[in-house]
């Protein structure tokens, strides 16, 4: 679910009764047919199989078996120079895998897995959800996917010079399954039914019957692969917090750890799979260094010195207003804009929806009443950003107006689960408010109309409490290693709230803190996000789930949702593209619906700056910047700067 395609929109509203019951007719007939496509296709499985580089659901391949290069790259990119980038706040560890301790930036990157992945980028990053063979040569699977056989290639070694087998992939898998995030465990260990080594580099997967086949291949094709000795060896666990790690295969290794301070990545020079197709042109730089800094503008300036040489902007003021310094007016850095063809991150302000206050969604639609995003874009952030609305805003499978055609013909066969409003209203956008004042009047008038209406009344101090005098009281989690700008976008947010007579208390943590709490949910509001969907698979079941929604990481919301998990499973059940985009548009009209987060803003471009010694591809994929992964160091500007005096 990290890559990014364009889909279809949904179709025109039907304009009467007779035609909502065709359309539902329609959409019961089309899961009869699918199950019995499912059904048919069972008989087939036994002589019929399918083999290949890669893997996509529906089997279409942007790349053939001989590739030589993903198109995005440059093949004669060369090999050289270093890289550095900076981060806020602390680690205490480089195993990222277990809820204990704070992981270092980039600590996965020494490892790979079956069907590869880039350096903090999707790889292929031009197409979505397709998957090409890394440790593994080839994969063979039945034509129903209840099976697949990953065929590895022998040359692959650890950093250590030990060969990469099959028993490696089973141990791992097994590791992750018993110590691992439990939210992923849970998930993955009812979807494989066993797992068969059948020589040091073949290894088979069965999953279990009855089960959406949908990304079942790609999640054991995707997971990570450890050295089974080392951890025999020393005894290490997976859910414990440890700065030793395991060797790795890929590209990249460990130079030099100093806690809090940074963290470097060396290129290993024996890398085995250095001439592959799938890494010519990747894996340019000799080192990746990361610097860690308390607070955003301890890092900027740190940049502006020298101290490190790239950075990916986050921050609309500083890139409004602080990049006019004289590196920048004289070339040294460059600042540019990139085309980012990505759905933005949908990252907002979270309800805990554990929370009971926060259970009514009359209260939640008050407090999102108080956020005003024309204020605060204009006032705060340049006017530099758009309202984002959707969980996959600006694409195809973002829902706009009423359910029309196939996806009101599906919704309405989801029966009494699907409010009724949902039918007849328009996908929930967010409210406007006057950008010439913080607090809108007209917006506040039906926040306090909503909480008088949900039992909060207005005492004689100002103050809302509930029938027993319990005030309303809430608290936001806030990091404090985070931008000013941010800072005080939640400031002005809680202001309104204080506005409405509600006990708004922003609680300013460090970054270990902010980590521990979060985990926990300790909160009743956070800045946080999910993530876009362009396809579907079990990870949609993690992030917007019930099964796992009391304690997974990645559903901070605690979203549970009986509507959203029957919409996520008919995604699984749909056998084709065109009604798997259906149920897509359903899930995003629902996530909305729900209302479990204050969609904030969106940029779609990427912003940079950089010191004047990396260059890139002419066209950036629409799925990754890849400034880690297939940019690459020109070393004669790199004298020159340092000529200069503008880098040591």
């Amino acid at each position: 679910m990290q890559r990014m395609c364009q889909m279809t929109k949904a179709t025109t509203r039907a304009a009467s009764d007779l035609t909502h019951e065709r359309n539902w007719r329609n959409w019961m007939a089309f899961l009869v047919f699918g199950f019995a496509l499912i059904a048919a296709s069972g008989t087939r499985a036994q002589e019929e199989t399918v083999k290949s580089h890669g893997y996509s659901f529906f089997g279409d391949l942007k790349y053939g078996p001989d590739y030589t290069h993903f198109d995005y790259v440059n093949p004669d990119a060369p090999k050289g120079g270093e890289i550095s980038i900076a981060t806020l706040g602390t680690f205490d560890s480089m195993n990222p895998y277990s809820r204990k301790g704070r992981g270092g930036a980039l600590s996965t990157v020494m490892y790979e897995s079956l069907l590869g992945e880039g350096v903090n980028v999707a790889t292929p990053a031009d197409v979505y959800a397709e998957y090409y063979c890394l440790l593994c040569e080839s994969l063979e699977y039945d034509v129903d996917k209840n099976w697949v056989i990953f065929y590895m290639r022998p040359e692959a070694r650890f950093s250590d010079g030990t060969p990469v087998t099959a028993h490696d992939v089973a141990f791992s898998q097994q590791l992750i399954l018993e110590q691992g995030l439990r939210s992923y465990a849970d998930a993955v260990s009812k979807r494989i039914q066993d797992i068969e080594v059948i020589d040091d580099h073949t290894i088979k997967y069965s999953f279990t019957p009855g089960i959406s086949r949908r990304s079942l291949i790609e999640v054991v094709g995707g997971m990570s692969v450890w050295s089974k000795k080392w951890y025999e060896e020393t005894g290490a666990r997976l859910d414990e917090s440890r700065l030793e790690t395991s060797p790795g295969s890929g590209a990249y290794m460990i130079e030099e750890i100093d806690v809090n301070r940074r963290i470097t990545y060396k290129r290993n020079p024996d890398y085995w799979g250095a001439d592959l197709p799938f890494n010519k042109g990747r894996n340019n730089f000799d080192r990746i260094r990361i610097e860690y800094f308390g607070d955003e503008n301890s890092a900027f300036e740190a940049f502006k010195a020298g101290e490190y040489t790239f950075r990916n902007e986050g921050n609309s003021r500083q890139w409004a207003k602080a990049y006019d310094f004289p590196k920048v007016q004289n070339g040294h850095i460059v600042k540019k804009e990139l085309p980012d063809g990505a759905p933005p991150t949908p990252n907002g302000i979270i309800f805990n929806l554990g929370r009971e206050v926060l259970k009514d969604k009359r209260v939640r639609e008050a407090v999102s009443l108080g956020f005003n995003f024309e204020w605060t874009n204009e006032s705060l952030q340049y006017g530099l950003f758009k309202p984002r609305a959707s969980f996959n805003q600006d694409t195809p499978l973002m829902a706009t107006g009423t359910p029309q055609g196939a996806e009101l013909a599906f919704l309405q066969s989801l029966g009494d689960l699907v409010p009724p409003d949902m039918l007849t209203e328009e996908a929930r956008i967010p409210h406007t408010s006057s950008a010439s004042r913080l607090l809108d009047r007209r917006n506040l008038r039906k926040a306090m109309s909503l909480l008088d209406e949900a039992g909060w009344a207005v005492g004689d101090d100002g103050k809302r409490r509930n029938a027993a005098g319990q005030p309303l009281r809430l608290t936001f989690l806030l990091n404090s290693a985070g931008s000013a700008t941010l800072s005080a976008v939640i400031e002005n947010f809680m202001s309104n709230l204080q506005g409405m007579g509600i006990e708004a208390v922003l609680e300013k943590v460090d970054a270990s803190q902010y980590t521990a709490r979060e985990r926990d949910r300790d909160y009743d509001l956070v800045f946080d996000s999910y993530i876009p969907f362009l396809s579907t698979g079990g990870g949609l079941q993690q992030v917007y789930g019930s099964e796992a929604s009391e304690y997974s990481v990645f559903n901070p919301a605690g979203l549970a949702s009986p509507l959203v998990d029957e919409i996520i499973e008919a995604s699984q059940r749909a056998t084709t593209k065109e009604d798997t985009d259906v149920t897509l548009i359903a899930l995003d009209r629902a996530l909305r619906h729900e209302l479990f987060m204050i969609p904030v803003w969106y940029n779609d471009a990427h912003w940079v700056a950089y010191y004047d010694q990396y260059e890139h591809p002419d066209v950036i994929p629409s799925y990754g910047l890849g400034y880690l992964d297939f940019w690459w160091y020109n070393q004669d500007k790199a004298q020159a700067l340092r000529a200069a005096g503008a880098l040591r």
